[in-house]
Formats: structure tokens, sequence, C-alpha cells
């Protein structure tokens, strides 16, 4: 029903609910057993090992196929907007404060509890503790991660760290619009001739530096073999990574654009000095015509799977925390290749 309703653009468990009564698809797909929304909505986010083998099993299934084969792939990113408003971070005397605040209305609640035994089984005193205790929790997890925001402002300004006290996990970055949002760094890996979605990751840091070879390394390990080809834009060109991707044991041939230089005298393809001989090789690669056409694949994959999600609703989460919104990530991957895998298997069976 989640791999339906997501190719349709549907991401609310609410909404969900309702075209189950509604809509005779999705009556269909029910097939008239009840359903409510908070059920649909455990069910989307607490799967995430298991939406992850499927992953893996489902394009390994493709490429048994020949449907498939990771001799070229791209990665791109996209921000997308958290489940939390700007106003929810806070810098840590604040946190602190708000910890202590969260802790005494546990206690309270306890106390409550303690001296009415009837009350433990009131519905609406339990959402209240479970309410606190989760607040508790955010607050908590917040103040854990505040020495990692402190540690990317400069010396002068640590005190300026932030974090959100409703998704800790979230990270004011710079979206496509020029505004500034909490946000999640979604990655996904595209195989290029197929335009199937291969690899999946979720980040929350706003720059793709250093975001390729952990998911080349990730390829590795779901399917046994690194792809030949690897396709990424300029964020991503960090020459330690293409120095590691390019090593012997991966073997991936790297085209990423190679910065302009400030000086227009100097040639950005000719090795600078300090290169290794992988970002040599690729300064070079990257000023040949056929790695120039070799290059275009890149817009018309990945960015293209990035519109895609999209329109399917991909733009504001409704879940938070790192693990439920890869959870979301996984769903998107695993609807689109879906579609993919029918208009494959079609094209095959019409040839």
């Amino acid at each position: 029903m989640w791999l339906y309703a997501t190719t349709r653009g549907v991401g609310s468990a609410r909404l969900l609910d309702e075209l189950c009564r509604e809509k005779i698809d999705y009556q269909w797909i029910c097939g008239d057993v009840s359903v409510n929304y908070h059920t649909l909505a455990d069910f989307r986010r607490d799967h995430g090992g298991l939406l992850d083998d499927l992953l893996t099993q489902s394009v390994a299934v493709l490429v048994a196929e020949d449907l498939v084969d990771l001799e070229r792939v791209a990665q791109d990113g996209m921000r997308v907007r958290a489940s939390a408003g700007a106003a929810s971070f806070r810098r840590q005397p604040t946190l602190e404060e708000a910890l202590a605040e969260a802790r005494a209305q546990v206690e309270t609640l306890r106390r409550e509890r303690e001296d009415d035994p009837k009350a433990a089984n009131d519905r609406q005193q339990q959402a209240r503790r479970r309410a606190a205790e989760e607040r508790a929790a955010r607050v908590q997890a917040a103040l854990e991660r505040l020495p990692e925001m402190e540690a990317k402002k400069k010396p002068g300004e640590k005190d300026k760290a932030r974090c959100s006290t409703t998704d800790p996990d979230a990270t004011v970055m710079k979206m496509a619009n020029g505004g500034f949002n909490p946000a999640y760094n979604v990655q996904f890996a595209t195989d290029t001739n197929s335009q199937v979605i291969v690899g999946v990751d979720v980040v929350t840091v706003g720059s793709d530096q250093g975001q390729m070879e952990p998911m080349v390394r990730q390829i590795m390990d779901r399917y046994g073999k690194a792809p030949e080809e690897y396709e990424v834009d300029g964020g991503f060109a960090k020459h330690e990574d293409i120095e590691a991707v390019s090593a012997p044991e991966v073997g991936c041939t790297v085209y990423a654009p190679v910065q302009k230089p400030k000086d227009p005298k100097v040639d950005p393809h000719a090795p600078h000095p300090g290169d290794s001989a992988a970002v040599a090789e690729w300064r070079h690669r990257m000023g040949t015509d056929e790695a120039k056409a070799i290059y275009k694949d890149r817009a018309a994959t990945a960015e293209c799977v990035n519109a895609l999600a999209r329109q399917r609703g991909l733009v504001q989460l409704v879940v938070r925390g790192l693990a439920k919104v890869r959870a979301v990530a996984l769903w998107h991957a695993l609807a689109h290749n879906v579609l993919r895998m029918v208009a494959l298997r079609a094209a095959v069976a019409n040839a």
C-alpha cells in the first residue's frame, strides 16, 4: 500500500487512511481489511532494515535479468525540509533549561501515577507521560549533538551553536531556493542505463563533499562490485574521495567537473603541484571531449530521479530523526524502482 501511495505522491498516513476508506484502488489493495493512520505511520518508519534489504534484493534481481549493469552510476544529493521549525533551534543554556523542565514534568507525572494507581490506565494520562518522556529524550539528544555543531563554528562563535528541540538530527542547510531551512541531505545513486536507484543514504550535512566514497562502498557491499564509471557534480569532487574510489581495489573512473582556477591563465586540466596520480589523471580526463560527453549522462539520470522524487512528495518530511528519514528515502527509492522495473521488463518483452 505504501509503495503504491508513494508512486501517487501520497506521503501522509492520515491521508492514506482516508483514501483506504474512500478510493476503490486503495480499498482493493486493503482487501477490506481495516487500517488506521497510526498503524500505517508506524509501519512506514519502523522497517528501515527490511527496506534496505529489499532494495538490495530487488536490484540484484534486475542485475540477474541484465536490466541493470552497474557500468555507469550517477550520484546526486537533494536537501529535503525537515519536520522542525527554525524556532525550535536553541543554544546550550536554553537547551539545559528545557531539559530540566522536561525532566521535572516527567517526574511530576510519575508521582501522579504513584499517588493514583487508576491514572495508570487512563489513556490521556498515558499520552501525557509518553509525550513528556519523548520531549526529554529529544532535548537530551540535542545537547549530545551540540559539540558536533560547535566544531563547525569559528573559535569565537562556538557559543552560537544551536540544535533543534523537536528534531535533533535536523541541520539548517542552504536550500535550492537560496533560503536556509532545517533539512536533511538525501543521496541517491542511479544506474544511468536503466535509471534504477542502486544506493540510498541520508546525511545531516548540507555539503555533498565526502559523500562519494561512502556511496561507492555501499554499492560494493550491496552487489559485490563497484561501478566502472561514477558521475558526480563538482560538489562531490573531494580529492581524497577521488583517490579512494580510483584505487585498484575499487576501480571506479570518476567523472566530475574540475573547479575553474582563479587565474584564467592556469589550465584547470593540467596536473597541479601536490596532486596524486589519481587526481592528476582525473584532471586530464575531464579535459577530453569523451569525458565531457559521458558527463552529460549525470543530469539526465541523477537529477531526473531527484526531480521525480520531488514530484512524489519528497519535499517536506513528516517524520523526525535520521533513521526514520532514511526509511522514507528508501520507500521513495523502492517505489521509483518498481515503476522502472515494469518499464524495463515491458521494453524487453516488446523488443
